[in-house]
Parts: C-alpha cells; sequence; structure tokens
C-alpha cells in the first residue's frame, strides 16, 4: 500500500500540485485523470522520490516500482535487447533470453534493431516490456496508451489486468476517460494540481459529465453560444 498525505509541490511561486491526499492498495487498478498540465506527472515523480515535495508518502515495505514514462528516452546505439538486458541487469535480476523472445511474441519489437529509430508506438512497448521483465511490485504508468496502435493498446491493457491478478499495485494516468473506464477500480480526478474526487465504478457511467460540471462547464456553454 502506498499513502499519500497532504502532498504539495511548488516550482517558485507555480504551484503544481496541493494537499493531495490519496491511497493506492494492490491487487487494484487506480487511475488518474486530468488535462495535460494538472499534475499528474509531478505526482509520478514525487512517488519515485524523483523531487522535493511537503507532505507525506509512505510505501508499507520494501518494493520495485516501475515507471512507465509518458515519452521514453533512449541512449542512441542501443538495441532493443541491450535495452532489456540492462535494466535487468540494474536490478540484478537474471537475463532469461528464452523468457525474453517468448514475452516479445506479444509485442513483436525488433531488439536486435536500435531503439532510438523505433517509432513512438515501439518505444512506449519497449519501456513497458522492461518493466514487465524486472517482476515489480508497483506499476506507475504515465499515459501508457498515448501512441499506440489498437491492437498494441488491447494489448496493453490484457497485461495490466493480469498485473492486477498477480496483486501488483497499478497507477496510471490519462486525459483520455475511456481508456481508464475500461480498466480501473476507481480513478482519481485531479485538476489544477488538486485532487478533486475518487470516482468508484458505480459513478464510472457519469464521471465525463462530472468531470465537465467541475472543470470546464463553462468552456462547454461557451461552445453552445459560438457560431460553429
Amino acid at each position: 500500500m502506498i499513502q499519500i498525505d497532504n502532498l504539495s509541490k511548488s516550482y517558485g511561486k507555480k504551484v503544481v500540485l496541493s494537499n493531495v491526499s490519496l491511497a493506492l492498495y494492490p491487487g487494484k487498478i487506480q487511475g488518474l485523470a486530468g488535462e495535460n498540465g494538472s499534475g499528474k506527472t509531478t505526482l509520478f515523480e514525487c512517488i519515485r522520490n524523483l523531487t522535493e515535495y511537503k507532505g507525506s508518502i509512505r510505501i508499507d515495505e520494501p518494493v520495485k516500482i516501475g515507471y512507465l514514462p509518458s515519452d521514453p528516452y533512449y541512449y542512441p546505439n542501443m538495441k532493443g535487447m541491450e535495452y532489456i538486458e540492462f535494466c535487468l541487469s540494474a536490478g540484478k535480476q537474471k537475463i532469461d533470453i528464452a523468457e525474453i523472445t517468448k514475452i516479445n511474441h506479444l509485442f513483436e519489437l525488433p531488439l536486435n534493431e536500435y531503439a532510438m529509430n523505433y517509432s513512438t508506438g515501439m518505444k512506449k512497448k519497449l519501456a513497458f516490456f522492461s518493466l514487465v521483465v524486472q517482476q515489480n511490485n508497483i506499476f506507475i504508468l504515465d499515459e501508457p496508451f498515448n501512441g499506440l496502435d489498437m491492437t498494441s493498446c488491447i494489448i496493453f491493457k490484457h497485461i495490466i489486468l493480469r498485473l492486477k491478478e498477480k496483486n501488483k499495485t497499478i497507477f496510471l494516468s490519462s486525459h483520455i476517460i475511456p481508456s481508464l473506464t475500461e480498466i480501473c477500480d476507481c480513478i482519481f480526478h485531479i485538476h489544477h494540481g488538486v485532487l478533486q474526487k475518487n470516482y468508484l465504478k458505480e459513478d464510472f457511467e457519469n464521471i465525463e459529465q462530472k468531470i465537465i460540471s467541475d472543470s470546464i462547464g463553462d468552456k462547454i456553454d461557451y461552445i453552445a453560444s459560438l457560431n460553429i
């Protein structure tokens, strides 16, 4: 379990997160919905202890956190297979080429080619691939479906559901509501760095309308007034 209490983060006078409190549980898929710039990535960075913040983040026991950035970066002249081997070595895990090849049946990546030359979707798949083989306990996934084709999105969703079955803690973000409602057990809505509400499954049917009323109702009304 991850317990976050009164988490705040500012860059100078700019407040990015304001008194965010939430709990993340194993065996659950927890979503984070919010527009670009709402503080989703900064919250993830705080959980991973990559930036200073006010408040507290408590993780009950030693765990391995796997993080999928929205835009993965790869060093020049590093092949896909070398990247996976590097990640496994960094985590002091055995490199099993046969197992990697078996898992790649899902991702269909050219692992002997340079990762820098991959398409956007292939780069996302390679980063997620590396998290899966590292046997992490916690998965922090920042916009995991961006840049993927339809088939890859479906595969990602089924892998995430499998991780839930294995009692992993999953926290993923998206600004596309349907990508969250399909697989999440609950969805936190963040707007301008403030956690608005935690929606449970029984609320999902009306979540988009609720977010509109919470955040952008005035803009929807303005659209109706335009001659377009």
